[in-house]
């Protein structure tokens, strides 16, 4: 597999020029066949053969190790989840808070990471304490004094606002010596670049596979690092998440799977897992330096007053300034050209990945 064999495999890429991954990705054909296949299988021969339940957990554990694998952590600490907001709010809703904790996090969050400590604010008398940046950077200084009081440290790792990579391992190591635990939202990293979750050092990092991972929706994970587990206590509680269901004095499973609560249908993760091996054969390293290229060409054609991603090659991201953004975006929408505004900054981002082409530039900033 290559990149030019990857975009002949993704369908929705005949009829428009998409760059608009970082909200989600249009899937290859190899993915949803894979999906197709087994959910024929599952429900036609399964009931029948092996057993759904047996075929169910086998399915979940290769997904597990699939996932573990690519982003280079034990797949112990791996739960499968639906959603980024599905992990922070599995994350947010075990941890024992204690009224005037305090939660850190940057005013370049996502709403999958704010709304879920806004509520907790609501319910457990928290204080949420807003970090602010400047050009989608942090200071680290102001990190060291943020984190002073914290229970938990939260930080997105590339920023969707502006495209920016946020030093991940930097802010742990500060938050960690204030003795706050870590959360990293990671959604818009794995599938981009290569990514070691060991090397972050974070306590807890949340993703989905629907965004550059070229997964379906409904593909999230969610990783626990094994020295943090004993800190949550689920509010949840299923067959899935215990040692032995059929025991009244449960026990939680020792690994992130304690967050996994009953049935659920594998198929997003065989999506995903297969997604994982797709771009695996392309190569991390391919992927990155040909988004890198192809966004080196975007903001060539992007004059410095209007663009708010960094000149220099961060990410497939690019923000800019448009007069308009919603109306920009639909007029080049009936150029069928694929891109998104956003609410803040006011502006116009398009996301390039490695299916995207020189033309698939070329064609947006005509349509500017």
């Amino acid at each position: 597999m290559d990149p030019e064999q990857l975009r002949a495999d993704v369908p929705a890429l005949d009829r428009a020029v998409y760059l608009n991954t970082g909200a989600s990705s249009p899937s290859p054909r190899r993915v949803v066949e894979a999906m197709t296949d087994f959910a024929e299988y599952f429900e036609y021969e399964v009931p029948v053969g092996e057993g759904v339940y047996t075929v169910g957990w086998e399915t979940y554990e290769a997904a597990r190790e699939t996932i573990a694998g690519f982003l280079g952590v034990d797949p112990r600490e791996v739960a499968l989840t639906k959603s980024t907001a599905d992990g922070v709010n599995l994350l947010a809703c075990a941890i024992d808070w204690e009224p005037g904790d305090v939660v850190v996090r940057t005013d370049l969050e996502h709403p999958a990471g704010i709304l879920p400590w806004d509520r907790l604010a609501d319910l457990e008398d928290i204080e949420v304490r807003v970090l602010e940046t400047e050009d989608g950077r942090v200071d680290l200084d102001a990190v060291a004094a943020a984190a002073e009081d914290a229970r938990l440290f939260a930080v997105s790792s590339l920023t969707w606002t502006h495209g920016t990579r946020l030093p991940v391992s930097e802010i742990a190591e500060i938050a960690h010596d204030a003795g706050a635990k870590v959360l990293v939202d990671a959604v818009q990293s794995p599938g981009q670049y290569p990514v070691d979750l060991e090397q972050w050092g974070a306590d807890f990092v949340v993703g989905s596979g629907h965004k550059w991972l070229l997964g379906p929706w409904g593909s999230g994970f969610t990783y626990v690092d094994s020295d943090a587990i004993d800190a949550l206590v689920p509010r949840r509680i299923g067959y899935r998440s215990v040692e032995t269901p059929t025991d009244p004095e449960y026990a939680f499973s020792e690994g992130a799977s304690r967050f996994e609560v009953g049935t659920a249908s594998p198929l997003p993760h065989v999506g995903l897992a297969e997604a994982m091996d797709l771009l695996e054969e392309i190569g991390m390293e391919t992927v990155e330096s040909r988004i890198a290229r192809l966004t080196d060409r975007l903001k060539d054609g992007i004059d410095d007053e209007r663009l708010l991603s960094p000149r220099e090659y961060e990410s497939g991201l690019v923000t800019f300034r448009v007069d308009d953004p919603e109306a920009t975006v639909e007029r080049l929408r009936e150029r069928d050209v694929i891109v998104r505004s956003l609410p803040y900054p006011k502006a116009v981002r398009a996301s390039v990945h490695a299916f995207n082409t020189a033309e698939d530039v070329d064609a947006l900033l005509d349509g500017l």
